[in-house]
């Protein structure tokens, strides 16, 4: 599949099989994201494999999920997420935004990860304070976000934006991500 389709393939994925990802995918996925653009190639961030089931589970009990359709759409016992890669700023190479290197990085993981049939959710809402504690992060880094990763369980649709912006189910679970029209987003 060419970029251009694995993006308009690209959406969250909320529910996920029981199947574990590789050590070697999730290398992977890092390897991608390391390669990301970095404003003055700084190279700031750094990344935490998270993938041994207990640890996965408390992890799971300290992020929140799909605001719009929340609880229906956070995932069930049997839906949860196998593994997360958690981005991380080293303060000792900057102490500024690095929002842009965060993003490169997320969206490099997003499409490899697509690539390799794992679907992924980057998770903002997160008790960063609880999650360091959980994967022991020590104090010079700033945990920014997680991405929850697995193969996944649903197939969610994009669709132009109707009045509202949105996502929600269908009546057969479908979830729909309304996006702005092209023309409504070029100046």
């Amino acid at each position: 599949m060419n970029t251009y389709d694995l993006i308009l393939k690209r959406r969250t994925i909320r529910k996920f099989k029981q199947q574990s990802i590789e050590r070697a995918t999730l290398e992977k996925l890092i390897n991608v994201a390391r390669l990301a653009p970095s404003a003055a190639n700084l190279q700031p961030l750094k990344y935490k494999i998270v993938d041994d089931t207990d640890t996965v589970k408390k992890v799971f009990e300290n992020v929140k999920w799909a605001g719009y359709i929340a609880p229906t759409g956070n995932p069930a016992e049997g839906e949860t997420p196998v593994a997360y890669i958690a981005i991380l700023v080293d303060t000792e190479i900057s102490k500024g935004d690095c929002g842009m290197d965060i993003g490169a990085a997320a969206q490099n993981i997003f499409l490899a990860a697509l690539e390799d049939g794992i679907g992924t959710c980057w998770m903002g809402a997160i008790d960063r304070m609880k999650i360091r504690e959980i994967l022991n992060i020590p104090e010079r880094y700033v945990l920014n976000t997680v991405i929850a990763l697995g193969y996944p369980l649903e197939n969610p649709v994009y669709e132009n934006e109707n009045g509202s912006i949105k996502y929600y189910k269908d009546h057969d679970g479908v979830l729909h991500v309304p996006k702005r029209k092209l023309q409504d987003i070029i100046l």
